[in-house]
């Protein structure tokens, strides 16, 4: 039996626990709140910001674990080489962790080391920087935090008036003390998909799962499917791009992988995570024949991967909360499961965050079928069943 740090314990995080329980391991998992999702599912919780090096530090101390596995971008991540040197697993590695938290050390590793195609990008820490990078990019344009998560200070900019406010939004937005964003050009995509890759230990090859297509509102994950249909040129040159990039990273378990596909068929590398990924949940219903977490479980245990296959045609959904709801409240949030749970192949994933606001990603609903069948079906199904739940319509508008 292995002892499991997990730092972030939001709903990947309690999927990944699940894995790890069904195969008697101990997990403590941490997070800035008590009651998070993984803690529900843990053996052991520790409440603490994980921001705070001296804080991680005294977790770590106390628990000796054998494997720290990263679940946010929040984490004083230059701790984590001290760890990784002292003989604690790092996953995938500590060095994977401190460049992917960092918009800037990514992109520069993708397109200045590897030469990766990626948008044009600058970054700025003012807002005169931030003025004269829109100038060179022209509009519309892309706006992030350098460190953030599920789409938190992410806009698109039209024009000039627009720019002060995405400025401050992406700097209000940002996760930790990194206070820069990074503004792009803005791609003319056909489509966004994830490619989730499995890098393994013992010289054990690089896997694939079939790609995965998704629609994001704000840089958030709102639904996905599996599979994405794309040519086989296409799919190698993912492949390929991010058989390069985990490999610089090093390390193993699972990425998200995120592209861009162009209407003229070009692929082009958006952003990596070196974790399970949002789009991911849709292998949660039965896509293929082992979950995203159940395939970052056994690649960072060192375990076997005997091949990752298609089972199903699925689609994803996610349920958001109509209102503001308290941790003290939080029983009013009430679910409503009995018209999802009439049609077959529907399954619903309450992920048990302990209070709510106003869109923020409560649960999931997954849909299934058969290899072959059509996904936009499935598509139109799991979200008409996630608006449902709890009568919300969180659907991108195209």
């Amino acid at each position: 039996m292995k002892k499991i740090l997990l730092l972030g314990s939001g709903e990947l995080g309690k999927e990944f626990v699940i894995a790890a329980k069904r195969a008697g391991q101990y997990v403590i998992a941490c997070d800035r709140y008590d009651n998070a999702p993984a803690m529900q599912v843990a053996d052991e919780r520790e409440v603490f910001s994980m921001l705070d090096g001296d804080a991680l530090e005294a977790v770590v101390r106390k628990h000796q674990p054998d494997l720290i596995v990263p679940e946010i971008e929040a984490i004083r991540t230059e701790r984590l080489f001290k760890f990784e040197e002292e003989g604690i697993q790092v996953v995938p590695s500590a060095r994977a962790v401190n460049f992917t938290m960092n918009r800037r050390a990514i992109r520069d590793l993708a397109s200045k080391e590897l030469g990766l195609r990626t948008a044009k990008y600058f970054y700025a820490k003012t807002f005169d920087e931030f003025k004269k990078a829109a100038d060179e990019i022209g509009f519309p344009c892309v706006v992030k935090p350098l460190m953030s998560s599920s789409g938190h200070g992410q806009s698109y900019v039209h024009n000039d008036d627009e720019l002060e406010q995405a400025f401050r939004e992406a700097m209000e937005g940002s996760r930790g003390d990194v206070k820069e964003v990074i503004i792009e050009e803005f791609i003319d995509f056909e489509s966004e998909f994830t490619l989730l890759t499995v890098t393994q230990q013992h010289g054990w090859p690089t896997l694939f799962c079939p790609p995965i297509g998704h629609v994001q509102k704000g840089g958030d994950y709102r639904e996905s499917w599996q599979p994405y249909k794309i040519s086989d040129e296409a799919l190698k040159q993912a492949q390929h791009m991010a058989d390069q990039v985990t490999r610089a990273l090093t390390g193993a378990g699972i990425w998200g992988v995120e592209f861009f596909l162009t209407k003229q068929g070009e692929v082009i590398f958006s952003e990596l995570s070196p974790r399970p990924h949002d789009t991911g949940m849709v292998t949660l219903g039965h896509t293929t024949n082992l979950s995203e977490f159940e395939l970052h479980f056994r690649a960072v245990m060192g375990l076997p991967i005997a091949g990752i296959h298609l089972e199903h045609a699925g689609a994803s959904a996610v349920i958001l909360s109509p209102k503001e709801v308290s941790t003290e409240a939080i029983s009013s949030l009430d679910y409503h499961l009995d018209e999802a749970l009439t049609e077959d192949r529907t399954r619903i994933r309450i992920f048990g965050k302990p209070e709510a606001h106003k869109g923020r990603r409560m649960g999931v609903v997954l849909c299934y079928g058969e290899v072959g069948d059509d996904t936009t079906a499935l598509r139109d199904k799991a979200k008409r069943l996630a608006a449902t739940v709890l009568g919300t319509d969180p659907y991108m508008k195209k």
